[in-house]
């Protein structure tokens, strides 16, 4: 009677899993709605754009539209990327704890970004996306920033050596990780 008991409540333990599918479909369906809100604002940035050609226009105007169009661009990456962050992440949920699609390890155009193999895989794949969104919105920023003192520009400078830092140490380790793997094989 207690083996029973025991084996029911760990088929119910592992059958649980299968909540995640709720954030699955929940995280997929931000992933759609963020790529339709971004490609969205492309089309009336290209709207927008469509003066820039204009004599009419002053050498004022041109700038500042100018100014608007290279800040809405990176919004519009910004944007991408959240999608992607939100797209890796759907995915990884489901093969951690569902499944493995079968579609992305059957495909070359997968080419390993959409595989995930443990929760620390997917832990790595999210922080280099979050670290582009992080790097998308210094430049934002960048852009905006009036710099009206030495040290504005200081801590501009040190904003984008934390940056460049953070992007050698992430390839440093990618590249430990690629060497650990090939000396075990």
């Amino acid at each position: 009677m207690l083996k029973a008991i025991e084996k029911w409540f760990e088929a119910t333990l592992w059958n649980g899993r299968f909540v995640v599918v709720v954030a699955v479909v929940a995280s997929m369906a931000a992933a759609i709605a963020i790529f339709y809100m971004a490609t969205v604002d492309v089309v009336y940035l290209v709207g927008h754009i469509l003066p820039y050609a204009d004599s009419a226009l002053t050498e004022e105007a041109r700038k500042l539209l100018h100014d608007q169009t290279i800040s809405h661009v990176v919004e519009v990456v910004d944007g991408y990327l959240l999608a992607t962050f939100m797209l890796i992440f759907s995915l990884g949920m489901y093969e951690l704890f569902v499944s493995d699609i079968d579609e992305a390890h059957g495909s070359k155009a997968s080419s390993k970004i959409l595989v995930i193999a443990s929760l620390d895989d997917l832990k790595a794949r999210l922080a280099k996306v979050i670290l582009m969104i992080l790097i998308v919105t210094l430049f934002e920023e960048a852009l905006n920033m009036k710099i009206s003192t030495p040290l504005d520009l200081l801590y501009l400078g040190g904003a984008i050596a934390l940056i460049g830092a953070s992007l050698f140490l992430t390839h440093k380790s990618e590249d430990n990780g690629k060497e650990s793997n090939h000396s075990g094989d």
